[in-house]
C-alpha cells in the first residue's frame, strides 16, 4: 500500500510538472514573417508572406521552450503581383517545388523567465541551416477579448540569400536579407 501511494505522490508531481508546459498555437491574423534587404542600394525594401502556421511549447518555470513555425512562400507579397510571381520562380523560392518555409527550434535561451533567443535549423528551398532568432520583445498574459493566456514576440536574424540557392541579381540586390517575425501565439485548452 506505501508504495502504491508513493508511486501516486510522484506521479502527481510528474503531472504537476508536465501541466507547466503550455502548448500555444501561431494565430495566423497576428503573425507577419518579414524579410528586408537592399535594393541597388537605393532603398532597403520590406516583403512578407500572408500565411503562417505553427506552434510553441513554453515552460517558463523549467525555463524550457521549442518553436515549430511553417510560412507558406506562396504568399509571399511584395504588394506588385508581377514581382510575387517572380519571387516564387525557381531563382528565388521556387514554390512549385518548396512551396513551404520552416523553422524548428534545438534550443531556447532564457533571462529569468523570458525567452531571448531561440537557435533552430531554417529550411528555405530546400537547403536547412542554423539560425539564431534574437528575441527583441516578448510577452505572456491573458488576451483581454479571448480571454486565455497568450504570448507575443517580435524576433530578428540575419541570413545570405545565396546559402539558401537564391543568389540571382547578387551583389546588386542584397545577399544579406535580414528575417523579421511578429508572432502572437494563443495557449491550447
Amino acid at each position: 500500500m506505501k508504495r502504491f501511494a508513493l508511486a501516486l505522490v510522484l506521479s502527481s508531481f510528474a503531472a504537476a510538472a508536465f501541466a507547466a508546459a503550455e502548448t500555444y498555437v501561431i494565430d495566423p491574423n497576428h503573425t507577419a514573417p518579414r524579410f528586408e534587404y537592399s535594393h541597388l542600394g537605393y532603398s532597403n525594401q520590406v516583403h512578407g508572406f500572408d500565411k503562417t502556421s505553427g506552434s510553441i511549447v513554453l515552460d517558463r518555470a523549467a525555463k524550457t521552450a521549442s518553436v515549430d513555425v511553417s510560412i507558406d512562400a506562396t504568399s509571399v507579397n511584395t504588394g506588385v503581383v508581377p514581382l510575387n510571381k517572380d519571387l516564387q520562380g525557381e531563382a528565388y523560392f521556387n514554390t512549385a517545388q518548396f512551396p513551404t518555409i520552416t523553422f524548428k527550434s534545438t534550443a531556447v535561451s532564457f533571462e529569468g523567465d523570458k525567452p531571448v533567443a531561440v537557435e533552430g535549423n531554417l529550411t528555405i528551398k530546400g537547403v536547412t541551416k542554423p539560425v539564431t532568432l534574437t528575441l527583441t520583445h516578448f510577452q505572456a498574459a491573458p488576451h483581454p477579448t479571448l480571454k486565455r493566456n497568450t504570448i507575443g514576440a517580435n524576433a530578428v536574424t540575419k541570413i545570405k540569400r545565396s546559402e539558401f540557392n537564391m543568389g540571382k541579381l547578387v551583389p546588386f540586390v542584397s545577399d544579406e536579407v535580414t528575417l523579421t517575425i511578429s508572432v502572437e501565439a494563443i495557449q491550447q485548452p
